[in-house]
């Protein structure tokens, strides 16, 4: 169990730190208006990634064994272009630049929707972690459990930090950021290198 459980804090704590639409919202919210009436947000992928979770694990428990190899490979290689893109994010990494100036006055109701529209959920319980749950589930159903709660109580006290951070010393927030968003790149390379060497040893 412990080593589901480790493997869901590790993506729980990856998903949260890399860049993309999400994160931009969260940090664009505290900046605008504190890090009190934006918490909340941290729970939208809560909201969001239920149908989502539920769809991919149908498809994916219906899918042929050499199926499962294939997406243990084909997920290896998107963790590994994850943690590139996150690598780069970190050496062209701007802190002035980090929130747009866009008016964002969405509710947690709206960053859950969309998230809910981004394919990058989808591509992430798809090739990444879904796999990783069905497997432990399989085995007992306390791993998938185990799995599936380490990950979210990992990515929301993750984006429940960032929001606190930049909320309450924005003068580190972008330093801090940038920490989170190396240390994502190095467990992204080192997931995505154990999920092709769970793939090529099935084959």
């Amino acid at each position: 169990m412990w080593t589901y459980f480790l493997q869901g804090m590790g993506y729980g704590f990856a998903a949260a730190a890399q860049p993309g639409p999400f994160q931009t919202y969260l940090i664009s919210q505290t900046l605008r208006h504190g890090w009190r009436q934006t918490l909340p947000a941290a729970l939208a992928p809560l909201i969001s990634d239920g149908p989502i979770l539920v769809l991919t694990l149908l498809v994916l428990s219906h899918v042929p064994a050499w199926f499962e190899r294939f997406l243990y490979i084909a997920g290896g290689l998107y963790i590994l272009f994850l943690a590139y893109s996150a690598f780069v994010a970190w050496r062209r990494f701007d802190e002035a630049g980090i929130v747009p100036h866009s008016a964002s006055r969405q509710s947690a109701v709206r960053a859950a929707m969309m998230n809910a529209l981004s394919p990058g959920p989808y591509l992430y319980w798809g090739l990444v972690t879904g796999p990783i749950l069905l497997a432990g589930w399989r085995q007992a159903p306390v791993n998938g459990v185990g799995f599936l709660a380490s990950f979210y109580a990992t990515m929301v006290l993750s984006s429940s930090t960032i929001i606190v951070v930049f909320g309450t010393a924005r003068q580190f927030g972008p330093k801090v950021n940038r920490v989170l968003l190396g240390v994502s790149a190095i467990a992204l390379a080192g997931f995505g290198i154990y999920e092709l060497w769970l793939g090529l040893q099935s084959s």
